[in-house]
């Protein structure tokens, strides 16, 4: 949902792994999206057992094509009425390989019009050790106009089966970690879905009630208040009523960017692409139903 300059506006989740990013791109915004979010995690392949960047991919992201692509993707946005509104860097924060490429991600996000690029913090590292990552990477991203947003984390507790704190994993934690590096460029994306998983002491409401100001993008999905779901809103347990009240209370005016990457899944559409338009709209549904939640608060 939200307001900038007066249009609802926004965002979609990643298929480009189901469809490819260029067709992706043309049925959201068939489907009534206003913007596209520029998920890179085809940077590279990522080997999670020995958390290590592997070689071979051939994803255009991957290559020299890169900055070309990001471009061709910026054209087909322009040509379908659509605009890219952030990105989301490589996730894998705690392999020292990936931080060179984060430069990339920013300089990308900048070629295909976006203004906010996603970084995680490092799951297990404190606040002044995350400052020290994202202050390295301020001066490029101000060079190419393009905020850092550190994103509300976890890690998993097998003997109790729930979340368990990681980086800015609580509205606490959060705050410290942009107090530590006190910069505009580094802002907030409240992943609605972490915040409201169990053994984490938070919720999205507090956490942006907490962060006001900086909460400047979002991650909206839906799950059962125990796993990372990344289902479309309504369909699981959050309640989206607090949270929504919580966006107008501080004036939020970003995009209602949706993560619900698992829902075509879910449904299948990643082995038969055939009806993933139909997929699509319940997507753009979803979201447009919290936009007249915001609309009537």
């Amino acid at each position: 949902m939200i307001f900038l300059q007066e249009e609802s506006i926004y965002a979609y989740v990643y298929c480009g792994r189901i469809i490819g990013e260029e067709r992706a791109i043309e049925l959201f915004a068939k489907a009534g999206f206003d913007a596209w979010d520029f998920s890179m995690f085809d940077m590279f392949k990522y080997d999670f057992k020995n958390n290590c960047v592997l070689s071979g991919n051939d994803h255009p992201l991957a290559g020299a094509e890169a900055y070309s692509f990001a471009k061709k993707l910026r054209k087909v946005g322009e040509d379908n009425g659509i605009h890219c509104n952030q990105s989301h860097a490589p996730f894998q924060t705690g392999c020292k390989e990936i931080r060179d490429f984060y430069k990339k991600a920013i300089e990308l996000t900048a070629i295909a019009g976006g203004k906010i690029c996603v970084i995680h913090p490092d799951n297990y590292l404190s606040a002044m050790e995350n400052a020290e990552i994202y202050s390295e990477l301020l001066p490029f991203a101000k060079e190419h106009g393009v905020k850092i947003a550190a994103e509300n984390m976890w890690n998993w507790d097998k003997e109790k089966d729930c979340a368990s704190p990681a980086a800015c994993s609580d509205e606490n934690d959060f705050k410290a970690h942009l107090d530590a590096v006190d910069d505009d460029f580094l802002v907030a994306c409240v992943d609605i879905g972490h915040a409201e998983m169990k053994g984490l002491n938070t919720s999205a409401a507090k956490m942006i009630y907490a962060l006001k100001d900086k909460v400047q993008t979002l991650h909206i999905h839906d799950n059962d208040k125990l796993h990372d779901s990344h289902q479309i809103p309504f369909s699981m347990e959050i309640d989206f009523d607090p949270i929504v009240k919580a966006l107008k209370d501080i004036n939020y005016n970003g995009y209602l960017t949706l993560e619900a990457d698992r829902y075509l899944i879910s449904k299948g559409y990643d082995k038969d692409p055939t009806d993933i338009f139909t997929g699509i709209k319940e997507m753009f549904n979803s979201v447009d139903a919290l936009r007249k939640m915001f609309e009537t608060v």
